[in-house]
This record gives structure tokens, C-alpha cells and sequence, in this order.
């Protein structure tokens, strides 16, 4: 489906610049809210932020747009976007609205909503509001318009979601954790989370200015949480990223985890403890040895696009819980409707003191293989994919890796680029496949 401004993750952009700017924010939640009250007499929508200087801006005219349409609107100041979904489920609110740009740097951002159910919603829904866009606004009278206010307690209330995902038979007593919040929207939540349950906690990222978001801290800069980690000889490292959805962890010696590994010991500690686990989703990106592993101990992996919304389609298509992507979007839906940084933080820190067992090693048996990223620029009429010389190639390549590595080869959905990827056991032997995979790409 063809859609003008949503994308994967809602809408998103750099402030001041269509879209995200303050008349189409109002727009958007005035033809929100009319979607809303075509099933709803009186919706109540929930709207939390992260801590970008342009949030106030884009919370008032959204707050605006929703109040025109007659829906009324709670606002929960800064908050992550999982938090987000858990009060919107729990408050019985009719629809959650994030303005975030996550990962982003701060002069973008962006507007995603929740269901109900505080899950994303689908295609069709936002083709819905699109078409409404595209409506003259139908302003309703004075005595029908939408109140607002403020719920004062909304980042009490999923601090204590997030402990209650933690075993309760468990502390964290006697562990010390360095808190990277990104100066995102978890500052004042994450360091308490982990605090709560016995931690010594060490916060950085966790003083936000209205620019600083992401800027050299968080889960896409893990090397700060890295150093910190080292400096206080502290026994975890924990980075969020800008509205707390991915998790990149380190340990005691500062050896950092990517999201690949942290989805393996989710799995693994459930089926350490004689758990079920039909099935894992993961993406076309997800190490090879993840897969090879989860395979070896019975679990069935599947592949879906890159990106959460396509990892927790594939989930809800074989009604399984565990899925998640590098990126360390991590996805345990008997926890949580959404991706949730802390919530899996806590997931994986259980395993961890449950086991009494270090990171390393309850991932020994899980090397991943090495990957090899190179980007070719394409030509603007070329077709790589009627490129013989690169199908050659690929198939060539793919007969000498076997089963010790596998192939990627596609296009960047942003740039007139060719993305080749080749995994294999042997570092050397990647890197030898991908540039000779690179060159054929060039040579069509």
C-alpha cells in the first residue's frame, strides 16, 4: 500500500519541515479523532513524548487537533513509547499517540499511535486517517470539543509495570548497573526501575536539555555506556535508546550485546526452565548463529523484514511470543503488547542472577559469525536485479559458503544504494565473498 505520510514506524521527519509541522500535527489529530468517533461517542486519547525541545510544540497542536474533533485528551509528559502502550491499555483509553523521533538526533521527530490494545495498528487504519487528510476539517461546536488533563502519576504507574515483569522470588541486590537513558525519555523511569528492585544503580544519559537526545549517549552510542561501565567496575551496562524501545547491554569486562544475543537468552532461559518456546522471529539481518542455535535446541526461527512492525506481524501470524532484530528491538508479548527497552533489560538481567551465570557465559555456545556490510551506488536506471554477472555471482558465493554462511543482497529503501551483506564462520572468507559480490554489482 501506497501511503503519503505514514511509514514503518508513523510518521516522522525534521521539525519545521513538512510534515512535522504544527498545522499538519493538528490536522493529523483532528482527522485522528474523526476516525475515532465513527465507532466511539467520546474517545480519550493518551499523548506522551520524549524529551525533544520541539515536543511541546507538536503535544499542543496535537492536543488541539483532538480537542477539535471532540476527543478528549490525557496527557502523560515524557514517556517512553512502551509506556505509552501499557497506560493506554491500562487507562481503557481509546488510542495512545508518542511524539517521538526515537534514535533520531534532536532536530527531528515524529507521531506514532497505539490501539486500544496498546498495539500498533494496522495499514488499514492509517489509510484511514490518510483519506481523512484529505477531508475539508469538520470542526465540531463548543459544547461537543474535547477536554484535556494531565495524568500527574502516568511514570509511578509503568515503573511499577516494568518490576512486576521481574520475578518477584529475584533482586538485584549486591549488582551494580550503569543506567544509559539517552537523555530520552526513560531519564527519570529507567535509573528508578532498576533501583526499586535492590540495584546499585550509575545513571548517565539521564540529563536531558531538549538537544542532547541520542547526541553521543544511548543504545545507538553504546561506546559511552561502554566506558562507564569500565570506570565504575560496575557488572552490567544497560542503553536505552531517545523513547526506550531498543536495549544494547555490556558486561563487567565491557563486552558489548547486540540484540541478536539478547534474543537467544531470552529463549534460552525459558527453555532452561521447561517453557515452551515454539518459534522465534527474527529478521533477514539476525546472525546466522542465533538461528544455527535456536535450531540446534529445537526452536523454530523465522526471518521477516527489517523492522519491529514487521517482526510482530510474524509473530501474531504463528502466535508466537519471542522475536526481535539487532537493533535490539526485543519482543516478548506474554510481557509486553510492544517492544519495551527496560522490559527486556529485566528479562535478560532474571536469566543472569536466576542462573548465576555471567552473560558470556550463558552465551559461550552462541559465537556469532561475522558480517560484512558493503553499500554500491547504483545508477538511477539500474536494475540489479537483471544484473547476470551479480546473479553469477551470488549463486557462485552461496555454493561456497554452504551451510557456514549465507548471502544478502538488497536495495536500501532510502538511497540509490545496493546493500550486500555475506555472513560466514570465517571473517576473512566474508570479506573476500562480499567484495567480490560488490564488484559484480558495479560490473552491471
Amino acid at each position: 500500500m501506497t501511503r503519503t505520510y505514514f511509514g514503518t514506524d508513523g510518521i516522522r521527519g525534521t521539525v519545521g519541515q513538512p510534515p512535522i509541522t504544527p498545522d499538519f500535527v493538528l490536522r493529523l489529530g483532528h482527522a485522528v479523532g474523526r476516525v475515532l468517533r465513527r465507532t466511539q461517542e467520546r474517545p480519550t486519547v493518551l499523548i506522551g513524548k520524549d524529551t525533544r525541545v520541539s515536543g511541546y510544540m507538536l503535544e499542543s497542536a496535537l492536543e488541539s487537533g483532538f480537542n477539535s474533533a471532540g476527543v478528549d485528551v490525557v496527557l502523560l509528559g515524557p514517556l517512553p513509547t512502551p509506556g505509552v502502550a501499557y497506560l493506554t491499555r491500562a487507562q481503557r483509553a481509546s488510542l495512545g499517540a508518542v511524539i517521538s523521533a526515537s534514535h533520531n538526533p534532536h532536530p527531528d521527530n515524529g507521531i506514532k499511535f497505539f490501539s486500544a490494545r496498546g498495539t500498533k495498528l494496522p495499514d488499514a487504519w492509517e489509510a484511514e486517517v490518510e483519506a481523512m487528510l484529505a477531508q475539508p476539517p469538520a470542526w465540531v461546536d463548543s459544547a461537543a470539543l474535547g477536554k484535556a488533563r494531565r495524568l500527574d502519576d502516568a511514570a509511578g504507574r509503568y515503573i511499577e509495570f516494568c518490576k512486576s515483569t521481574f520475578a518477584s522470588d529475584l533482586t538485584l541486590r549486591g549488582i551494580k548497573i550503569v543506567v544509559d537513558a539517552a537523555h530520552g525519555a526513560a531519564y527519570h523511569i529507567a535509573p528508578k526501575v532498576f533501583h526499586e528492585l535492590g540495584a546499585e544503580v550509575i545513571a548517565i544519559g539521564c540529563a536531558p536539555d531538549g538537544f542532547n537526545i541520542n547526541d553521543g549517549v544511548g543504545a545507538t552510542h553504546p561506546e559511552a555506556l561502554v566506558r562507564a561501565v569500565r570506570a565504575n567496575h560496575a557488572d552490567y551496562g544497560i542503553a536505552l535508546d531517545g523513547d526506550a524501545d531498543r536495549l544494547q547491554m555490556v558486561d563487567a569486562t565491557g563486552r558489548l550485546y547486540n540484540g541478536d544475543e539478547l534474543l537467544y537468552l531470552m529463549a534460552s532461559d525459558r527453555l532452561g526452565r521447561d517453557e515452551h518456546v515454539p518459534g522465534v522471529v527474527g529478521t533477514l539481518m539476525t546472525n546466522m548463529a542465533v538461528e544455527q542455535a535456536l535450531v540446534r535446541r529445537g526452536v523454530k526461527f523465522l526471518r521477516a523484514k527489517v523492522g519491529d512492525r514487521y517482526v510482530l506481524e510474524e509473530l501474531a501470524r504463528q502466535r508466537w511470543l519471542l522475536g526481535g532484530e539487532g537493533s535490539g528491538h526485543l519482543l516478548a508479548l506474554d510481557r509486553h503488547t510492544t517492544g519495551d527497552g527496560l522490559v527486556s533489560a529485566l528479562q535478560v538481567l532474571q536469566a543472569c542472577v536466576r542462573s548465576e551465570r555471567t552473560l558470556a557465559e550463558l552465551l559461550a555456545d552462541v559465537p556469532l559469525f561475522p558480517q560484512v556490510l558493503l553499500n554500491v551506488r547504483l545508477a538511477p536506471s539500474q536494475d540489479w536485479k537483471a544484473n547476470p554477472v551479480l546473479a553469477q555471482a551470488i549463486r557462485d558465493v552461496e555454493a561456497e559458503l554452504g551451510d557456514h554462511g549465507r548471502v544478502l543482497v538488497r536495495a536500501s529503501g532510502t538511497e540509490p544504494l545496493l546493500r550486500v551483506m555475506v555472513e560466514a564462520r570465517d571473517g576473512a572468507q566474508a570479506s573476500r565473498c562480499a567484495q567480490r559480490l560488490a564488484d559484480a554489482a558495479k560490473a552491471g
